[in-house]
């Protein structure tokens, strides 16, 4: 995917310093690749378009985790959700935190430069615990409904421009994160504005109205769908529903994008805009496959020397936006080896060279707290390894999800035994093998899996590898699962085992053959 060459003109910038002094981090919540500047020839976004004309658009960005609360929490943590302890979702009785010990950007930007750096966030938050990530300024859900402070852009606008103002008058740099709730769905709570909460605000009859937006209409029946999603008239209505929305999260980056130029700070600010995870379909958001990792990511810098209409293979993973912050505000990383990531600014300078090696990891717990499925993933531009820790369980379905029109017909489809153009049925959709190898480059779909295939049993040893070392250097507490336990403590703290479970020997595992590891057995001395 690169860019299309139709972008709407520039904003108008001041003139730009030798570093950014501010970073304004633009965040939607469960979008995938709906834009024109990946090449979606419907959906309409030319903010987001004239974005990426004055920046660099990341074809090969991933997240490390598919849910909500886990992904803000690495974007601002920099540690992967089994080091950070986010292994779900924070609000209600899901009532995920971080480890009480874990660091996060505002805190330590705030400690580092003894309050210089004004920190806010507005919008979506769905992390905690609240002292885990002390901004200066915020206001969330905590303080707001959820679509007022995440859909309302108009009110999102006024706060911005109270923070602006504040960092203005107190001649303070500054880290601003907006957390916009487009285009995550609401149909399962709120089913009168539209699945995507896509009539909410719209100005329609008893919706209310937004002064900032103006909703982009769309008729199903000439969408394309993508080649991952069933091909049914369903699907395609509720795209269109989904596209709308995504004209209310474009016209959003607008607004926050005017209110930087005419707060006169356009000039020293590096702008990111990313997604927490893919967009809330079969095989998106809560999966490690393709559509559920794969991120938009457009980073524009104020420097005149800095990348500007251009793409980058570069492979790279939003673990690294924590670091990158940093780099930007001019702030040194903690020394911990549980953050995980390095920098993207210079490959604002330069494209790196492209290595076959290059890869980044994954790694999904829950989601809601009843989905136990922990998953580990490493991927490099060739090669997808995926391993299934719960795999003698079915994938579970999120709420959200389940009620969704698109589930709902391929669930009815199943249990009344007709057919739907979908290249997945529910019940390989359901039952996943513990290890799963794919070759994306012939495979972009997924849809053969090579872990059993003698012939590549050699990158299979390498990826399995590969990801050991990555879940070790991370701490990773599933790091044997599940066919062995980890003991580190008492004779085991200096070099920590993973002391076998035996199902090598059981009856279940030699019926259904499975690629166990070797691990060690416990001798009680």
């Amino acid at each position: 995917m690169g860019l299309l060459s139709c972008l709407i003109p520039l904003l108008a910038i001041g003139a730009a310093h030798s570093t950014p002094r501010n970073v304004l981090l633009l965040l939607a919540d469960d979008a995938g690749f709906e834009a024109g500047a990946y090449l979606n020839k419907f959906c309409q976004t030319p903010n987001l378009d004239a974005l990426a004309k004055r920046g660099l658009l990341f074809n090969n960005a991933f997240t490390s985790v598919s849910s909500c609360s886990p992904s803000r929490a690495q974007l601002l943590t920099g540690q992967a959700s089994h080091s950070s302890g986010m292994y779900g979702l924070h609000q209600g009785v899901h009532n995920f935190n971080v480890l009480p010990d874990t660091g996060s950007l505002p805190n330590w930007l705030r400690d580092q430069s003894g309050g210089r750096i004004l920190t806010g966030i507005i919008g979506k938050k769905h992390v905690g615990a609240a002292n885990n990530f002390r901004f200066d300024f915020e206001q969330t859900e905590e303080q707001h409904s959820i679509n007022q402070i995440g859909r309302n852009i108009t009110r999102m606008k006024e706060y911005a421009r109270q923070f602006l103002k504040q960092a203005k008058d107190e001649q303070k740099p500054f880290f601003l994160l907006v957390g916009f709730h487009d285009p995550h769905r609401c149909g399962h709570i709120t089913p009168q504005f539209g699945e995507f909460c896509e009539r909410w605000g719209s100005g329609e009859e008893g919706m209310g109205s937004i002064p900032d937006w103006h909703p982009i209409y769309y008729d199903w029946r000439n969408l394309e769908v993508p080649p991952w999603l069933p091909d049914t008239d369903v699907v395609r209505q509720e795209l269109a529903a989904q596209y709308m929305t995504i004209s209310r999260l474009d016209q959003g980056v607008g607004v926050m994008l005017k209110e930087l130029e005419q707060a006169g700070l356009a000039g020293d600010t590096l702008v990111i805009y990313t997604s927490d995870n893919g967009p809330p379909f079969p095989g998106g958001r809560t999966n490690l496959y393709e559509h559920g990792i794969r991120s938009p990511l457009i980073v524009s810098s104020p420097q005149a020397e800095d990348r500007r209409h251009e793409t980058t293979a570069a492979m790279v993973s939003l673990l690294d936006i924590y670091p990158s912050v940093l780099d930007a505000l001019g702030i040194a990383q903690p020394n911990d080896t549980k953050v995980f990531g390095k920098s993207v600014l210079p490959v604002l300078k330069e494209e790196p060279p492209v290595k076959e090696g290059d890869a980044v990891f994954g790694s999904h717990n829950y989601h809601e707290v009843t989905m136990a499925y922990p998953m580990r993933m490493v991927r490099n531009r060739r090669y997808k390894l995926i391993h299934n820790l719960n795999y003698w369980a079915d994938f579970p379905i999120d709420q959200d999800f389940y009620t969704s029109p698109t589930f709902q017909q391929i669930l009815n489809a199943t249990i009344n035994k007709t057919p739907i153009p979908w290249y997945r049925s529910l019940l390989q959709y359901y039952q996943r093998p513990e290890w799963e190898l794919y070759d994306i480059k012939v495979d972009p779909l997924e849809r053969n899996n090579l872990a059993d295939k003698p012939k590549y049993s050699g990158a299979l040893k390498q990826l399995r590898q590969q990801l050991f070392d990555w879940q070790v250097a991370t701490k990773d507490p599933w790091r044997c699962a599940p066919h062995a336990v980890l003991q580190e403590q008492g004779v085991f703290k200096e070099q920590p085992v993973c002391l076998t479970l035996g199902h090598e020997a059981l009856k279940t595992y030699q019926k259904h053959p499975r690629i166990l590891s070797q691990y060690e057995e416990y001798v009680l001395v």
